[in-house]
């Protein structure tokens, strides 16, 4: 397009006159509020000039070949919350001197080359950026089309729309290729959502700019909250306010002669942003902010907001720290903070952090375990992930048997998360690949067989599809069971029909006879692999010929996927047109087993639901509980917890006949926990009959902690060019201090069994965008948090058949808090802040779960009382 104008005679941007002098007034503003804030209450800044255009130099041969320099007059911030303020006494001398020193920009055809703004090296970074952001509004193209254009913001895509004497510039702010780059979370659902928009609208008089108005616009939003929001606007105006007789055009060859005769000081530095390198005057150590923030990372504080918050706060002063400062905290800790200190420093991410860890850290001390085991799980929550992470883990020596479990299981998670970003083909994650994938036919131990299965159950590997296969009809039902769960973690478009088959004849028992939990994972994959018309008839054919308890199991499934409007639904309504398949015998069969979904909150934003399934044993034996938890945004979803109790081989306790398969089962009680998609390692209650009967006479009721500490559960970090030369730093951090316990108890003398899963959580989610300008900070943080327990019990009565179940799943009333606090803070030291908030009280409630529980629970404790 700038071809045909120039050989045409157009002109193909703004042109100045020789011996003239533009005078422009010039204003600049940054204003941050929450995403529905109003102007009036904003923090921010403006800042207004005036401002003197000339022609420097022009191209003999190409009119719109120019250099031109431009001079800011006169400074003053009129829109500051901290009074009284001077110009002078916000930038201090050094920097409104060098604001003030002319700069020059070579624009050939509108545009700007890369390095064709000339200043001077030793100006403060922050000036020169301000300079660069007015000399971008120079830069117009006169026709309609779409460009690739330098300006402040990096590179980009740029699109013009030319009227008659107005030009509109929509930059498509996806497209800029800047020098920093931040990270993110992983998870949609845990994530930040953003939109930004950048228009300049342009008006011409006499091929030359009247006016300039820029307006962007940047808004990120929590995705599970989004009234966890914040924006940044940019405005710039630039106007023309009269001419008057300038300077004469400079002699010279080139652009690179002229700028030396101007100022032989002058460099060509760049149109594109420097990096601001933020100092923190007065900012206490990390030494100093721990011992600040300790007392509310000690065991008692967790189940409370303030450990979220503290622990979000550590984190970034971590992120600044050194690896011997890190060590100094690390070493200061006592005993009861310790293990959420290793939360927060693994949790940080950097190099430091992470060397600070591995030297901490005694893997080959088999004590340790605790320490060791919190710093995997962190390792295994990362929001961002990197190989050096996973290659620390992988050669470490370790001395106890749990953590090496640990170990081969939380590598399988990071090989997951480090696909995701495309790092599928990094040395080291192709090195663990391989040794998960060979893992499972490399050794005969049945533990370290699951150890490896639960590593690629993590790592969601499409090569480990075809070994879930495998397994899933092997003769240890441990194995079917992970590897069954493990097929229905993925996309329903990778169950072939191969592995549906597989899945259907562990289900009908074709080959041999399996456990009843084994068929009834088999069952769960079938019926959530979009099922044909044939895979459902046949379900519904074998209800009836299960054992007691199945048969109920698979009734109240099916009864519960209809009713919660599940994927199968549908051909499940089709296929029940069959009085064959559906009629009275089938459907009336009696037992104690159930499968229950429902919502725990629907909103605009997210949809949580739960899902309760409980298999006895034909005795009244619990045989497998299991708790899920599932959220829903922006069309992703997130298995946030999973807690699955599984029990065999106890009958011989009340005299009771095993059902078909589980004749010669070891007596084994324990539980696994799935937590934000990371499966963690199973824990054991007790094995073997001995082992049971000493934890029977020794059972006290407490129950044994699965998951314990803080967790960095949203992680996004990102650094916005503005069009006015500032950055705003955007940070939204979510933190999760969690205690999830389950416990089992058994009495003879009652003939009595209860199990509980206990969990409690206290979240804290903020956001923070904040423009550090050097002489003056401005930000806006939002924030919101909870605290909440959710606990769910069984209690079995087993003295008779039918025997009595009742399921409780409660919640208690829990707070949810809402904060927006603004604030500016000059270079002096003077500051203001402001601090909003609200409260509100959600009521505790039961989880409604089907008639037939609310009946048992009635008799149940009817019988007690």
């Amino acid at each position: 397009i700038c071809a045909s104008c120039v050989s045409s005679g157009v002109a193909a941007g703004p042109r100045l006159n020789n011996n003239q002098l533009y005078k422009f007034s010039y204003t600049t503003e940054v204003l941050i509020d929450k995403a529905r804030g109003s102007k009036e209450g904003s923090a921010g800044y403006r800042i207004s000039s005036d401002v003197d255009v000339n022609l420097v130099w022009r191209d003999p041969s190409s009119k719109d070949d120019q250099l031109i320099k431009l001079a800011v007059c006169v400074s003053s911030f009129p829109h500051l919350n901290i009074k009284p303020t001077t110009t002078e006494s916000v930038l201090g001398k050094t920097k409104l001197a060098a604001l003030t020193k002319p700069f020059l920009l070579h624009l050939k055809n509108g545009k700007v080359r890369a390095k064709a703004f000339y200043s001077y090296w030793e100006e403060p970074t922050t000036i020169k950026n301000l300079k660069r952001g007015l000399a971008s509004l120079l830069q117009v193209q006169l026709n309609t089309g779409k460009v690739v254009e330098n300006d402040v913001s990096g590179r980009c895509t740029v699109e013009y729309k030319a009227v008659k004497g107005q030009v509109t510039r929509t930059k498509i702010l996806e497209t800029c290729n800047t020098a920093e780059t931040g990270f993110t979370t992983h998870s949609k659902v845990l994530g930040v959502s953003s939109k930004a928009s950048s228009v300049t609208v342009f008006t011409l008089e006499d091929g030359f700019i009247r006016s300039a108005v820029a307006e962007e616009t940047h808004t990120l939003a929590v995705n599970v909250r989004k009234s966890t929001a914040a924006k940044v606007v940019s405005r710039q105006t630039l106007t023309l306010v009269g001419k008057e007789a300038g300077p004469v055009e400079a002699a010279g060859k080139d652009v690179a002669g002229v700028v030396k005769s101007v100022d032989t000081k002058l460099a060509a530095v760049g149109i594109v942003a420097e990096k601001v390198k933020s100092q923190c005057k007065g900012c206490p150590s990390l030494f100093e902010h721990w011992q600040a923030e300790k007392k509310q990372l000690e065991p008692a504080s967790l189940s409370k907001a303030t450990a979220p918050r503290s622990f979000l706060a550590l984190i970034q002063s971590i992120r600044k720290a050194s690896k011997d400062e890190i060590l100094k905290v690390l070493k200061s800790a006592d005993k009861a903070s310790l293990p959420q200190v290793v939360d927060a420093v693994t949790s940080s991410q950097t190099t430091a952090s992470l060397d600070a860890m591995l030297e901490f850290l005694n893997f080959t001390d088999a004590k340790g375990l605790v320490l060791q085991e919190r710093f995997l799980y962190a390792c295994g929550f990362a929001s961002h992930p990197n190989e050096r992470m996973l290659e620390a883990l992988l050669v470490r020596k370790i001395g106890s048997t749990d953590i090496k479990e640990s170990v081969v299981i939380i590598m399988g998670a990071l090989v997951h998360k480090l696909c995701q970003k495309g790092g599928c083909n990094l040395p080291t994650v192709v090195k663990v690949k391989k040794m998960i994938l060979d893992g499972p036919k490399s050794t005969n131990e049945e533990s370290e067989v699951q150890m490896y299965l639960l590593a690629l159950k993590n790592s969601l590997l499409l090569e480990a599809i075809p070994i879930f296969t495998k397994y899933a009809e092997s003769e240890v039902g441990a194995y079917c069971t992970i590897a069954l769960t493990a097929l229905q973690r993925y996309d329903v478009s990778l169950m072939t029909s191969e592995v549906k088959q597989t899945v259907n004849r562990v289900y009908h028992q074709n080959r041999r006879i399996y456990e009843k939990n084994v068929r009834a994972a088999a069952a769960d994959v079938i019926l959530s692999s979009n099922p044909s018309y044939m895979e459902i008839k046949n379900l519904l054919l074998s209800i009836g010929n299960l054992p007691h308890e199945m048969n109920k199991y698979m009734l109240s499934k099916i009864q519960d996927i209809i009713r919660f409007q599940m994927p199968a639904s549908k051909v499940l309504r089709q296929a029940m047109k069959d009085m064959i398949s559906h009629n009275y015998d089938r459907f009336a069969k009696v037992g104690s087993s159930s499968a229950y979904s429902g919502f725990m909150a629907q909103s605009a934003d997210v949809s949580s639901t739960y899902s309760l399934d409980i298999l006895y044993s034909g005795s009244g034996i619990l045989r497998r509980s299991n708790m899920n938890i599932y959220g829903a945004s922006n069309g992703a979803m997130l298995h946030g917890l999973q807690v699955a109790i599984e029990a065999q081989g106890l009958e011989s306790l009340i005299a009771a006949t095993p059902d078909e398969g589980e004749e010669d089962l070891e007596s084994f009680a324990g539980m696994s926990a799935l937590l934000f998609d990371v499966q963690l390692r199973p824990v054991t209650f007790f094995k073997g009959y001995s082992d049971l009967m000493s934890k029977m006479f020794s059972m006290t009721g407490e129950p044994m902690n699965v998951v314990k500490g803080l967790i960095l559960l949203s992680d996004h970090s990102e650094v916005i060019q503005l069009q006015s030369g500032l950055k705003a730093n955007a940070e939204f951090q979510g933190g999760l201090a969690i205690d999830i316990s389950g416990g089992m108890e058994i009495s003879l003398w009652y003939r009595e069994s209860k199990t509980s899963v206990n969990n409690r959580g206290a979240l804290v989610v903020t956001g923070n965008i904040t423009v550090d300008m050097d002489f003056l900070r401005t930000g806006v943080e939002v924030s919101f948090e909870t605290e909440a327990a959710l606990d769910f019990i069984t209690t079995v009565q087993f003295s008779e058949y039918p025997f009595l179940v009742c399921m409780q799943m409660d919640k208690t009333t829990f707070p949810v808090s809402e904060y927006l606090t603004k604030y500016e803070r000059l270079s002096s030291g003077k500051s203001i802040k402001s601090r909003k908030g609200r409260k509100m009280l959600i009521p505790g409630s039961e989880f409604p779960l089907h008639q037939e529980n609310s009946n048992m629970c009635k008799k149940v404790f009817d019988s007690s009382w």
